[in-house]
């Protein structure tokens, strides 16, 4: 099961009840009550109240709206990636079996432009769709590039330092399972 940013969302709402002692919907009626007209003049008024950081996010898209992404399913997100690549789609799907294989304890991250996948520490893989015809498994392994293994200079949210561009579902074979494997191994 792929876990996408509502679950992030949650946790924003309870780290502003664990600092604050009141919820979102007491925040948001204070907020209504103030009526602030701007962004700016919101993240004032949350400042003057020492909320700042994820708490303060979530109170200012609670009243100035959630970008679309952050209120998409795990499933439409995944689908808005490859909904011009359909071809990929296959490829990605396998990596993504295979990354689940990669240790016992693997979270499926799905973003926006790229899909995440997470060991209890950190991120130790993410799976970009760079071009029409490729997607890039970006890798946060401690290796120079070779082989199959390119720089990956800006890929995802710039974690992975190597990638494999992958362009068919032949490609996605035992030397990625095994680099997926490492890369989780060394990320614990």
């Amino acid at each position: 099961m792929a876990k996408d940013w509502r679950e992030m969302m949650a946790w924003c709402g309870e780290l502003l009840e664990r600092s604050t002692g009141e919820t979102v919907e007491q925040w948001n009626a204070k907020i209504r009550e103030a009526d602030p007209s701007s962004e700016s003049e919101l993240r004032a008024w949350l400042r003057e109240r020492d909320i700042h950081g994820y708490a303060q996010m979530v109170l200012i898209m609670e009243r100035f709206g959630y970008p679309e992404f952050l209120t998409a399913t795990a499933d439409e997100l995944f689908d808005a990636q490859y909904e011009s690549r359909p071809a990929l789609r296959p490829v990605a799907e396998r990596v993504i079996e295979l990354a689940q294989l990669a240790g016992p304890e693997v979270t499926i991250q799905m973003r926006k432009t790229y899909v995440a996948f997470v060991s209890p520490r950190r991120t130790f893989a993410q799976l970009v769709p760079s071009t029409r015809t490729r997607i890039d498994l970006g890798l946060r392994l401690d290796v120079p590039p070779e082989g199959r293994l390119l720089p990956a200079k800006n890929l995802g949210n710039r974690v992975c330092p190597v990638k494999i561009g992958l362009t068919s579902l032949d490609e996605v074979d035992q030397e990625v399972a095994d680099l997926l494997a490492r890369s989780y191994q060394e990320n614990l």
